[in-house]
């Protein structure tokens, strides 16, 4: 390569570094879209506001993205000079300016409040705003719910729901396909699971039989009466023993609202091994002096 071709490389290569330096200077490439924050609001028009993030340019929050309440004076929720939280929406146009929300970081919050009620098994009040022919659609936190028919209390006339404030627990909250799915028999679930305790007496009907265990209804709150905790003798099948629709009291043994699981005995009310098999309406007409027997009596395992 002579030295004519060299110098003239070397010029295209600093000419092309310089073009890429001023590029970098228009942008500031530590603010991404979906990054968290911090700034000061400088300027109000009426469009919205202008942010100082620290950045090379100003940022800037459109008025519609200030806040999921109405806001007719900018100044009264976008105090000047005063650090504040804003989600970056939109990546930096040509002169390097990112777009700014505060109303996306409030819809980010409230799902985070949601998904951890929904983990402590927690209800909430929601709007009933409309019908349709799957159930109702429902405001929560200023976010849109559904619940469907088979999880009310009133399924026949949805109408009449209309305006009105149910108690609701939930389904399902998943923030990424927004969706939000309530139901109102679980809100009345866990109310009745609030009155249950370890060691409780219970009175329920059998809902299913299975190889392992069998179901029961205690008023809205399914119980599992697993196999082993039915007698202190082996048994077979359940089938024989139970059927469908049937009234059964049993002791609460364990409990966990927050899965929504407990677990009952009638084992524990056996005076000895098999009497469950033997003589059930025997065990059941005298099954609350057993239960405090039971209750009184130390563990032997």
């Amino acid at each position: 390569m002579n030295s004519e071709s060299k110098n003239s490389q070397t010029a295209n290569s600093s000419f092309s570094m310089d073009d890429f330096a001023k590029a970098l200077e228009k942008h500031d490439y530590q603010f991404q879209k979906g990054q968290v924050v911090h700034g000061k609001v400088f300027q109000l028009d009426h469009d919205g506001a202008y942010v100082d993030i620290g950045g090379k340019s100003s940022a800037f929050l459109p008025r519609d993205e200030v806040s999921l309440r109405v806001v007719t004076n900018l100044s009264d929720v976008l105090p000047m000079n005063e650090e504040l939280e804003f989600l970056i929406i939109r990546d930096q146009d040509a002169e390097g300016q990112v777009t700014l929300s505060r109303k996306q970081l409030e819809i980010q919050h409230l799902w985070d409040t949601l998904t951890q009620m929904q983990e402590n098994s927690q209800t909430i009040q929601a709007r009933v705003t409309g019908v349709n022919k799957g159930g109702i659609t429902v405001e929560v936190l200023s976010l849109r719910g559904f619940i469907p028919r088979s999880h009310l209390s009133e399924r026949d006339n949805l109408e009449a729901l209309k305006g009105q404030t149910l108690t609701a627990g939930f389904l399902e909250v998943n923030r990424n396909t927004k969706k939000l799915i309530l139901s109102e028999r679980l809100a009345t679930r866990s109310s009745n699971f609030s009155l249950l305790e370890v060691g409780q007496l219970v009175e329920g009907t059998i809902t299913g039989i299975k190889p392992f265990g069998v179901f029961v209804d205690l008023e809205g709150v399914s119980a599992l009466l697993h196999i082993k905790q039915v007698s202190q003798k082996f048994i077979e099948s359940l089938e024989k023993v139970f059927q469908i629709g049937q009234q059964i009291k049993a002791v609460i043994i364990d409990l966990d609202q927050g899965k929504g699981r407990v677990a009952i005995s009638t084992r524990v009310l056996e005076n000895f091994a098999g009497e469950v098999v033997e003589n059930m309406a025997e065990v059941m007409a005298s099954a609350e002096a057993r239960a405090h027997r039971a209750a009184n009596k130390p563990s032997s395992e």
